[in-house]
């Protein structure tokens, strides 16, 4: 084929975003062909906006059993992810599925099962990969230049979010609806990001206050003590509460330390080895003045354009793609053990128990308030598939 012709399911936000980004040029490889939206509203504004030959279903199932495109992109609830998928890949598409992969761990090995099964490719829309700042602070850390790591602390309070943002649907910020809060909604970039570039840490200590800031039930602010193998740690913060908030990574090494801030790079670089020559040294009281170097980068951050050229590339070229679809597991196994953590009081270990935690989130879910507008529709068992779409 010359194209890959691409159908999208969901047409909210992303869903509608990704249509236009499909039809701006900038997917030369990629052909929007068809959509799907549960809402007649969003069907209408398919009809009306996009061009005549994308053909518009009324769900997620007519449109892959269908059979007029060869891959999806996934823009649907969180819930939902996993049933598509796998509805997806058995019907022979490819997959190119919106993050989280799933709302808990235990949703994921059908998906993969199916993935391993059909031979078609799964991939996931971890954008943040594309850009240069976070590419460039990963080869800093695959070169081993600055030695064992010490502690990351990641502030990461830049998504706040207004009362409005909360009511626009009636899935949003629900256990029954969304699963989560600002961990399953805006972190999972970041928390894929954490454990691309340090891997996952070993146990979790995490206080995640529900309804800090918001008329919401699920948590808005997060605070996490990491601990990895080797004895490094970390503190993640999270929350939708902050104005102004900030994004800042700060990591300490044996040969200095890395500040990611405001798209930039910086680099305090030490002479030697802090563990080797200055800690058991003649100076008590050790000082060096040292000069910050920003790194340079290639400058491109394609974002989702990037992973969506990407993703068809791998299948019309077999190129490497941006995220595979078996590492979302990782960021989730992160997201659902600060849940975890906090629901039990008490730090927990990596992997996490799966059972327990899909039993306790589901039950959150049964007792969840029902809100007025688009429909909600209810998780009440632990299974991966459905024909809820």
């Amino acid at each position: 084929m010359s194209k890959l012709r691409m159908g999208v399911i969901g047409l909210g936000n992303m869903g509608s975003e990704h249509c236009r980004l499909l039809l701006s040029g900038k997917a030369g490889e990629v052909e929007l062909c068809c959509v799907a939206d549960l809402r007649e509203e969003r069907r209408a504004w398919a009809r009306t906006t996009l061009p005549e030959s994308v053909t518009v279903y009324d769900d997620g199932a007519a449109l892959i059993s269908a059979k007029v495109c060869d891959a999806v992109i996934i823009a649907v609830p969180h819930y939902h992810h996993p049933e598509l998928t796998i509805a997806a890949l058995e019907s022979g598409l490819h997959v190119l599925c919106e993050k989280p992969i799933a709302v808990y761990t235990r949703q994921v090995k059908p998906v993969m099962d199916a993935a391993q099964r059909s031979g078609k490719t799964f991939a996931l829309m971890f954008n943040q990969r594309t850009n240069c700042v976070y590419r460039r602070l990963k080869e800093l850390l695959d070169s081993g230049e600055m030695g064992e790591m010490k502690r990351m602390s990641w502030t990461i309070t830049d998504w706040y979010r207004s009362q409005r943002y909360y009511d626009s649907g009636s899935w949003r910020a629900t256990w029954a609806g969304e699963g989560g809060g600002v961990l399953l909604n805006q972190c999972p970039h970041q928390l894929d990001l954490l454990q691309w570039l340090f891997g996952l840490p070993t146990s979790v200590r995490a206080f995640c206050h529900e309804g800090k800031w918001h008329d919401i039930e699920v948590e808005d602010d997060v605070t996490a003590y990491l601990t990895f193998e080797g004895g490094a740690t970390g503190v993640f913060i999270a929350s939708t509460g902050d104005l102004p908030g900030s994004n800042r990574l700060e990591i300490s090494f044996d040969y200095g330390k890395v500040v990611c801030e405001k798209n930039e790079l910086r680099v305090w670089k030490l002479p030697a080895s802090e563990k080797a020559v200055f800690r058991g040294g003649q100076d008590a009281y050790p000082h060096l003045e040292i000069e910050p170097v920003v790194l340079e980068t290639d400058g491109q951050n394609l974002q989702h354009i990037g992973v969506i050229n990407a993703f068809a590339a791998h299948v019309l070229h077999g190129t490497p793609l941006v995220a595979e679809g078996r590492e979302g597991i990782n960021a989730l196994m992160l997201s659902n053990a600060m849940h975890l953590s906090s629901w039990l009081g008490q730090t927990v270990s990596l992997p996490i128990d799966e059972d327990l935690f899909a039993g306790l989130l589901l039950e959150k879910a049964k007792h969840s308030r029902v809100k007025s507008g688009a429909e909600v529709t209810f998780i009440t068992d632990h299974s991966a598939t459905g024909r809820a779409l």
